[in-house]
């Protein structure tokens, strides 16, 4: 059972954390370096017992779990390692004109104390990366894994408390509705980082906003899936269903609904459906390859969708094993609920369009996605969707894996979050970058100060 901490008792905590913080011992970077080779050891440690428990909590298997949390969090690690003496680096910028013979520099400092607050469906990578970025630029972090994955939760608390003491890394569990406003209302966080639904993102950056805290939000939204008339069919088919069904849909950058050209729409379902079958079969509740639901509520929520349009394939579910059979729905209409909320599950929409301006104004029913994609072998088709739609970031010919590739930013825009990370992106969102010019003293013309009368003239010279 999560230890319950009373609010005196949580404040001394917190403050205690900040203590060290402000000792400066975060700050070095050998310090940096080792927690991280620390934390990559432990994992490697722990890794079949994550094994064990993400298929509990989600039934992913072995190899999922290696792509998707284990070998992207060890990847995310490497490349921190790698770079993380450049990362830290002072960073030499020009001076212009007006302030010669200065020198000016960019120097990355830690934040402080950070909090990052981590969602159910990918629970140790979607924690634990963000966690990356925190150690290498030298904060202090307290760590609240969602309570909806809780095997999971106990693995990684093994993990961090092999890792790390209390007053570096705090590692907290709980009901998140009562845990992060206790959290935020006793301590002044010096940035928080959320990942999970916009709901619940909202209320985060409001507690934040009490205080002035910086936030980055991680969300979701309405990802559209565009396919061309002139798509590889073979390989648009392979590559939608390999995301939209992988944890059996669970996942914040799936293909939320497909926008098919109506040309190929009959070739295309086809092709589909023989693929979703082809990967787990024709019944996946028995596949090794297919994941389940993360709980009756959110198994309740799917089943739902199902009132709306017309299934043209699946449906079948199981409330007992918290199956939900991929799944295809056509003849959706734009206000159905299907096409309002964020899926979050197997269930693929269909909306077939005749031009690219039908296509646009049901995207802009949802604008600023968190990701988008688009598949055709034009270029000048791939160029008119990256221009003409705003979104976090996408793929053309691929769906989610943009997301893999640490030297990309991630993040959303509007509803979709704000902020980015992985990689550097990482590192630049837990730091600080300190601006500072440094001016010799044996230069020191009369120039500069007053009284300015009559330097009207040279001024507009010297700054124009």
């Amino acid at each position: 059972m999560p230890e319950i901490l009373n609010n005196t008792k949580l404040k001394d905590r917190l403050e205690a954390i900040k203590s060290f913080y402000n000792s400066g011992v975060t700050k070095t970077y050998p310090f940096r370096k080792q927690q991280l080779l620390k934390l990559k050891k432990t994992i490697l440690e722990h890794e079949e017992e994550l094994y064990k428990c993400l298929y509990i909590d989600l039934k992913k298997n072995k190899e999922e779990t290696w792509v998707t949390e284990i070998g992207f969090v060890i990847a995310e690690i490497n490349a921190a390692l790698k770079n993380l003496h450049k990362w830290m680096r002072k960073e030499k910028v020009p001076t212009n004109l007006v302030n010669l013979p200065s020198a000016s520099y960019i120097i990355p400092e830690p934040l402080g104390v950070v909090l990052i607050i981590g969602p159910w469906n990918y629970p140790l990578q979607l924690l634990f990366s963000p966690l990356i970025g925190a150690i290498a630029a030298g904060n202090c972090i307290v760590l609240k894994p969602s309570e909806l994955a809780p095997a999971t939760a106990s693995v990684m608390k093994k993990i961090i408390e092999a890792c790390f003491p209390a007053q570096y890394v705090f590692y907290i569990e709980g009901d998140g509705s009562v845990v992060v406003p206790q959290l935020m209302q006793e301590f002044i966080f010096d940035h928080v980082f959320f990942t999970g639904s916009t709901i619940t993102g909202k209320a985060v950056y409001k507690l934040a906003a009490e205080n002035l805290v910086p936030v980055t939000l991680e969300l979701g939204g309405k990802s559209p899936c565009i396919i061309e008339s002139d798509a590889d069919i073979k390989v648009a088919a392979k590559r939608i269903a390999v995301t939209k069904f992988s944890n059996a849909g669970q996942m914040c950058v799936a293909p939320d609904y497909l926008l098919l050209h109506e040309s190929i729409k009959e070739p295309f379902l086809k092709t589909l459906i023989n693929t979703i079958e082809k990967f787990y079969t024709t019944d996946a509740s028995g596949s090794e390859d297919y994941g389940k639901i993360i709980n009756e509520k959110q198994f309740n929520r799917l089943i739902k969708y199902f009132e709306e349009g017309k299934i043209i394939y699946g449906g079948n579910h199981d409330k007992e094993n918290l199956f939900v059979q991929p799944t295809i729905i056509e003849h959706i209409d734009t206000n159905d609920a299907l096409m309002q909320d964020e899926i979050f599950g197997p269930i693929l929409p269909v909306i077939t369009f005749s031009n690219n301006e039908e296509a646009k104004a049901i995207i802009q029913n949802n604008t600023n996605p968190l990701a988008f994609y688009v598949f055709t072998s034009s270029k000048q088709k791939e160029n008119y969707w990256l221009e003409n739609i705003a979104f976090g970031g996408g793929c053309i010919n691929n769906t989610s894996w943009h997301l893999t590739n640490h030297n990309l930013p991630f993040g959303g825009r509007g509803k979709s979050g704000m902020g980015k990370y992985h990689g550097k992106y990482s590192f630049d969102t837990f730091s600080h970058f300190k601006a500072v010019m440094k001016t010799p003293t044996w230069f020191d013309p009369s120039l500069r100060y007053p009284p300015f009368k009559g330097k009207l003239n040279l001024f507009k010279k010297i700054i124009r």
